[in-house]
């Protein structure tokens, strides 16, 4: 196969749950570099900003620049810029940071949500709901992602794909998806002069990681250290990806192996 010249990794339940990073990750991340693979962090994450996301991680040991970071939450805050969209926001006070202050001098146009569990509450639901329903159409949906679960150090959780699609079935508005798996998302984070052959996906969510990014054309490594559960599936059943990994260190390992061959 084509060697890999770039990697696209996932943060949250890949390099790290929390403030744990997974068994070998710094290391293995300095290993990815030192092999000459381009290294870029992708990731859904939308609890945090992308500042305290990049001092987070520098925290728990990997060494990287905050440039490296393309998150949905920066192509969100982008698509609210491009479309001049004044959102009522589900969404954290931390991530709120990344996204343009609100124009109080005119209404809501539109719905941003992203992982608030805070926020995850009748009051702001209904809320959102009643911006789009009373728009009669004319106001967005945005979700930055729609995720059903998500891997936090007390066990799986839930995400905020069942929140969005409840406010598309009572409001009659069909969302706008920013982040993993949409293709444009993808397409956006490859590095320059990378082609999608010469390119890797690594994350621990089967459909919007792997399979979002093999359907451009990008390899799709899933690895078990995070939401994804192995014990769900049989032989014949597991996810079709283009390999499946104990965790991102022994991913590297392949990857390495090849790039050297």
């Amino acid at each position: 196969m084509t060697p890999i010249k770039a990697a696209l990794i996932d943060l949250s339940g890949t390099l790290h749950v929390e403030d744990q990073p997974t068994e070998g990750a710094v290391d293995a991340l300095q290993r990815l570099r030192v092999a000459g693979v381009v290294v870029k962090f992708v990731t859904n994450t939308t609890k945090e900003s992308v500042g305290s996301l990049y001092d987070r991680l520098v925290t728990i040991g990997f060494q990287l620049d905050r440039k490296e970071i393309y998150g949905s939450l920066t192509a969100a805050a982008d698509y609210v810029k491009s479309n001049a969209l004044n959102p009522y926001y589900i969404l954290t006070d931390d991530a709120r940071k990344d996204f343009p202050e609100g124009d109080s001098s005119r209404g809501h146009d539109s719905v941003v949500v992203g992982l608030a569990p805070e926020r995850f509450s009748y009051e702001y639901i209904n809320e959102a709901f009643r911006i789009l329903q009373q728009s009669k159409g004319s106001a967005r949906l945005v979700a930055i992602h729609e995720g059903k679960f998500y891997k936090t150090k007390q066990g799986i959780s839930v995400g905020p794909g069942c929140f969005v699609k409840g406010l598309e079935y009572s409001s009659g508005v069909k969302s706008v998806c920013i982040g993993k798996p949409n293709e444009y998302f993808f397409r956006s984070a490859l590095p320059a002069g990378v082609d999608p052959s010469e390119c890797c996906m690594i994350g621990d969510d089967p459909s919007d990681d792997c399979l979002g990014a093999m359907a451009v054309g990008i390899r799709g490594f899933l690895v078990e250290t995070g939401k994804y559960q192995p014990e769900l599936y049989d032989k014949d059943s597991l996810p079709k990806v283009s390999g499946i990994f104990r965790n991102f260190a022994a991913v590297v390992e392949h990857i390495v192996e090849r790039v050297n061959v």
